[in-house]
């Protein structure tokens, strides 16, 4: 029951952002804010870093399924 628990509670925090200094929330690809293009893999528990010398907000990147 505890292992559902937490599959449950990652699915909600898998969405939102992080800012630099706070720890990931489920590892995956990030981009800072503003800057989609500029993509990197944080991993659960990482500390957010900054970019280009200023704290950012990250956001995590979804790939999109293709249809078959």
């Amino acid at each position: 029951m505890k292992r559902i628990a937490l599959l449950r509670e990652r699915a909600i925090t898998a969405g939102s952002a992080g800012s630099t200094g706070s720890h990931c929330p489920a590892s995956g690809q990030w981009s800072p804010e503003g800057e989609p293009h500029v993509v990197q893999t944080f991993f659960e528990g990482h500390v957010f870093p900054a970019h280009n010398g200023a704290a950012t907000v990250w956001h995590r990147q979804y790939l999109v399924s293709e249809s078959r």
